[in-house]
C-alpha cells in the first residue's frame, strides 16, 4: 500500500494536482472504506485487485482534473461530512467564515430565524442548525438537483425538523409573510471574463451557474440586497460571501433601508464577508 501511494502521488504531481499525496490517500481510503489515518497502520498491506482497479479509475479521473470531493461523493465542512455531486459547488474552507459570523450574531437570540440563499449542498444551513439548536433555517436553491442534495444532507444530519429546503430564485421562493433575523448567502461572484481563467477542476467540473455572476460579478448581490430589507426584522442582518476583488460595499450602500457594516476578512486575510443591518 505504501508503494502504491508513493507512485500515485508522484503521478498526480506530474498532472499538477495541488495536493497529490493527500488526494491519493483520500481516494484510497474511500475505495477501501476506511479512515485515512488507518492507511498508516496498513502500510505494508497489498491492495487486492478489485479495490486497486477502482482506485486506479478514480486516480485517472483526478489526473484529468475532477475534484476529489466529486470522486468520493463527500466533503467536510465545519467538521461535518456533506454529500456532494457535480450539481453543487464543493464547500470551501473560506465559507466557514460566513458560518462563524452568523453564529456570533445569533447567539443570544432566542429561536433565531435564518434564511440561507443559494444553499447548494446545504452545508451552511446544516452547520448553522447543528450549532444553534433553537434556530429555524430556511434554505433556498434555484436548482432542483442541488435542492435534492441539500435535502439529503439535512436528513443525514438530523435537522429536518428545523431546516426547510425550498426551490426558488434568491428570496422569491419564500412565503409572502416570512421575515428573518438573518439572511446569509454564498452567491455566484465570478465575472464572466474571469471564468476561462479559473483552475480546471473548478471551471470544467463545478456548476457554472453557481460560479458566474455576470459581467461585473456583483449582479446576484445587487438583487439580493434590494430584496433583503423587506425580509429582515428591524436590526436583522444580511451576510454575503464575496470575491476578494469585488467592490461589493458600494452595492450595499445603495440598497434601501440597509446600513452597511465593516467587511470581514477570511483566515487568509482576504475580504470575504460583506454585511449590512436593517435600519
Amino acid at each position: 500500500m505504501g508503494r502504491l501511494l508513493e507512485w500515485t502521488a508522484g503521478w498526480l504531481r506530474g498532472r499538477e494536482a495541488d495536493s497529490p499525496r493527500l488526494d491519493a490517500e483520500v481516494l484510497l481510503a474511500s475505495v477501501l472504506g476506511c479512515q485515512r489515518i488507518e492507511l498508516y497502520t496498513r502500510f505494508d498491506e497489498v491492495v487486492a485487485d478489485q479495490p486497486r482497479a477502482a482506485f486506479r479509475e478514480l486516480v485517472k479521473r483526478r489526473g484529468n482534473g475532477e475534484p476529489v470531493a466529486y470522486l468520493t461523493g463527500t466533503k467536510e465542512f465545519f467538521s461535518l461530512p456533506f454529500r456532494v455531486s457535480r450539481d453543487v459547488l464543493v464547500p470551501r474552507p473560506e465559507t466557514e467564515s460566513l458560518v462563524v459570523r452568523a453564529l456570533d450574531l445569533c447567539r443570544g437570540r432566542a429561536a433565531a430565524r435564518i434564511v440561507d440563499v443559494g444553499t447548494g449542498s446545504g452545508a451552511i444551513a446544516v452547520a448553522l442548525a447543528r450549532h444553534l439548536p433553537d434556530a429555524s433555517v430556511t434554505a433556498i436553491e434555484i436548482s432542483p438537483q442541488a435542492a435534492a442534495i441539500a435535502r439529503e444532507n439535512v436528513e443525514t444530519h438530523g435537522v429536518a425538523d428545523r431546516v426547510q429546503v425550498l426551490e426558488g430564485d434568491l428570496l422569491s421562493g419564500l412565503p409572502e409573510e416570512a421575515t428573518f433575523d438573518l439572511i446569509v448567502s454564498n452567491p455566484p461572484y465570478i465575472r464572466e471574463d474571469e471564468f476561462a481563467g479559473l483552475p480546471r477542476d473548478v471551471r470544467d467540473f463545478e456548476p457554472r451557474g453557481a460560479l458566474v455572476a455576470g459581467p461585473r460579478g456583483v449582479e446576484p448581490l445587487e438583487r439580493l440586497a434590494a430584496m433583503a430589507a423587506d425580509r429582515l426584522v428591524a436590526g436583522g442582518w444580511l451576510l454575503v460571501e464575496i470575491g476578494p476583488q469585488r467592490a461589493s460595499e458600494e452595492v450595499l450602500e445603495a440598497a434601501p433601508h440597509l446600513e452597511p457594516a465593516a467587511t470581514l476578512a477570511d483566515d487568509a486575510g482576504m475580504p470575504r464577508i460583506v454585511q449590512a443591518r436593517r435600519r
